[in-house]
């Protein structure tokens, strides 16, 4: 357990799929000009995967070395074929933004990447906290992201109004370049940045500490 908890939380933060790996990074970019369909995507990736992962790691000591990619792709694409009518039945105005990016989940390279590498290996229970925690760490990005977009590029929140706009008297006014797509690399590359540096921090900080205790 303690195993499966340190990958959980690395996920988050140390070992981010995104700013980390640079993993995911197309539809981070392209579906984040607003916060809710970000967060729907988050959604909708964390349930892929901890499926994904689940499945694979159930069935790793039963599935046929040769024909293993084939089976996690089956798996994989299956769960976002449900994913997908779920989102047209429930949130049909989020799947028309959403558009293509859902489907191509499928190809995130996150999902393959974890259950090739972590969930062929290791048990259920720990494939699962790998998965949630790989997934809530591409999500947050994703949060952070939608929200600052669309905060700056609207004043809303979750199509809420939560900055006075000049347009009805008010001291603010939307920047509508945060819409466009570069705004997203250009805060995506900010957030990569800014997460590598405190990755790169931890070591020495550690180091550090374990110095100090030696001469104790």
């Amino acid at each position: 357990m303690p195993a499966s908890r340190d990958s959980f939380v690395d996920s988050l933060i140390a070992e981010n799929p995104v700013a980390l790996r640079s993993l995911g990074l197309c539809s981070a970019l392209a579906v984040t000009s607003a916060l809710l369909p970000a967060l729907i995507m988050g959604a909708a990736v964390i349930a892929v995967l901890v499926f994904a992962n689940v499945v694979v790691s159930a069935l790793r000591r039963v599935i046929p070395h040769s024909i293993r990619l084939i089976i996690e792709v089956t798996l994989i694409a299956s769960a976002v074929i449900v994913v997908d009518e779920v989102l047209k039945a429930f949130l049909p105005q989020v799947s028309t933004v959403l558009s293509v990016f859902v489907g191509l989940i499928i190809t995130n390279c996150i999902i393959l990447a974890r259950v090739e590498s972590f969930a062929m290996h290791n048990g259920v229970i720990a494939s699962f906290m790998d998965a949630l925690g790989n997934g809530l760490g591409y999500a947050w990005i994703l949060a952070v992201i939608g929200s600052i977009r669309e905060l700056l590029g609207s004043g809303t929140l979750l199509g809420r109004s939560m900055l006075p706009l000049a347009n009805d008297g008010g001291w603010f006014e939307p920047n509508r370049l945060m819409l466009l797509t570069p705004s997203a690399l250009f805060l995506m590359a900010l957030l990569v940045w800014l997460l590598r540096a405190v990755a790169a921090r931890k070591p020495r900080e550690s180091n550090d500490a374990g110095e100090v205790q030696t001469d104790g």
